[in-house]
């Protein structure tokens, strides 16, 4: 692949980041852009939010098997078992647990940004944010490390995207955390960890 196209993809799985950024950032510039078409049938700014993160998860899926199909030789392919696929293996689904356990504390409303929107969101301190700051930012690098583990190596290229995106999710992470990412939480109450059924925590843990 030539500069060009490492730059291509580079921007690509930017721009995920970037409107993250720009969301967290200017919640009430994206709940104007949610009364414009097409996300005016949308109930409310999460929903559009979780709209975009959907769209996004397509597009970083479609540059992952791009990537492969390119440094495959026009071929995409699984490799036979080894120990490099079973670690990747483990790693995607170390990541998909984290990530799985952030939708379930959080519900819809935190992970997408409610406490951005006016939504009022307590603290919350069970697994998985009883062991990592940021759960959901590290279980989707599990995943990216796995795959590109189980598909790429051991070329010389399996370390690129994996790289880029560790800068990425690094770089979010930080930025949020300067932007005051954990301003507007409540704490809970004392009893309880994550607040009432129907109140979800706050995307402490941003979009994957």
């Amino acid at each position: 692949m030539s500069f060009w196209g490492v730059l291509v993809v580079a921007l690509g799985l930017g721009l995920e980041r970037l409107t993250y950024a720009w969301v967290w950032h200017r919640p009430t510039a994206f709940q104007a852009l949610c009364k414009r078409a097409p996300f005016r049938a949308l109930a409310s700014p999460t929903d559009a939010l979780e709209y975009l993160f959907w769209g996004f998860k397509t597009l970083q899926a479609a540059i992952f098997l791009t990537w492969c199909w390119l440094w495959g030789g026009g071929v995409v392919r699984l490799p036979a078992w080894d120990p490099a696929m079973i670690a990747g293996l483990l790693l995607v689904g170390s990541g998909q647990v984290l990530n799985l356990g952030v939708f379930h504390r959080l519900g819809r409303t935190g992970v997408f940004y409610g406490n951005r929107f006016g939504y009022a969101v307590p603290w919350c301190h069970r697994f998985p944010f009883s062991v990592l700051r940021h759960p959901q930012y590290v279980g989707t690098l599990l995943s990216v490390w796995g795959f590109f583990l189980v598909m790429r190596f051991p070329h010389p290229d399996w370390v690129v995207l994996p790289l880029l995106e560790t800068a990425y999710y690094t770089l979010g992470s930080y930025v949020e955390r300067q932007a005051g990412g954990e301003s507007g939480r409540v704490r809970p109450q004392p009893g309880g960890t994550c607040g009432p059924p129907g109140v979800h925590p706050p995307a402490s843990a941003p979009l994957a």
